[in-house]
């Protein structure tokens, strides 16, 4: 997790997550619910409502990691269990967001790809994303990175008054 691997700004560092980060990961996280294109909430969420999913995470087992850029976290990236079932260990869902102010300039799957490097040390050996139909920025990023269309799921989203569907990804590692 070198900085200097991140090609268009060697000061971004990827460090694990600390739980003093959690408002600068729900603030992120936050910015991304007005634009109803990559997540399914439509209210603000708080630093309390994610303080059991933060410590879901474990270096050894789902990683959360943070991208920090002069001194401010800027981007986070993460693995969770897919299903909780115990068969299911071997496949976890990936999630990402990036400060408005840094899309687009390669930040996301720059760090996607450092956490799909990882995932053999993990024990993971499938990677999937769920994916609004209609977010075609975050699509194309997956295709760039390998991942596949695994599946469709129809209209199992309301966005306020707009039905949408979820693409499922999928990458084999």
């Amino acid at each position: 997790m070198e900085a200097a691997d991140f090609p268009s700004d060697p000061t971004i560092s990827l460090r694990e997550a600390a739980e003093s980060d959690l408002p600068a990961i729900v603030e992120i996280y936050n910015a991304a619910i007005p634009s109803r294109t990559s997540n399914a909430d439509l209210r603000l969420i708080t630093v309390e409502s994610r303080l059991d999913w933060f410590h879901a995470h474990s270096a050894e087992r789902r990683p959360l990691w943070v991208a920090v850029h002069e001194g401010r976290v800027v981007a986070w990236v993460g693995l969770s269990d897919f299903l909780p079932r115990y068969a299911y260990h071997i496949t976890a869902e990936a999630s990402l967001y990036v400060d408005p102010s840094l899309q687009g300039r390669g930040l996301g799957p720059w760090m996607m790809q450092q956490l799909i490097d990882e995932c053999p040390q993990l024990g993971v050996e499938n990677v999937i994303s769920l994916v609004f139909a209609h977010n075609k920025p975050s699509l194309k990023v997956h295709e760039r990175l390998g991942f596949e269309r695994w599946g469709l799921l129809p209209g199992v989203t309301k966005l306020d008054e707009n039905r949408g569907d979820v693409v499922v990804l999928g990458k084999k590692i």
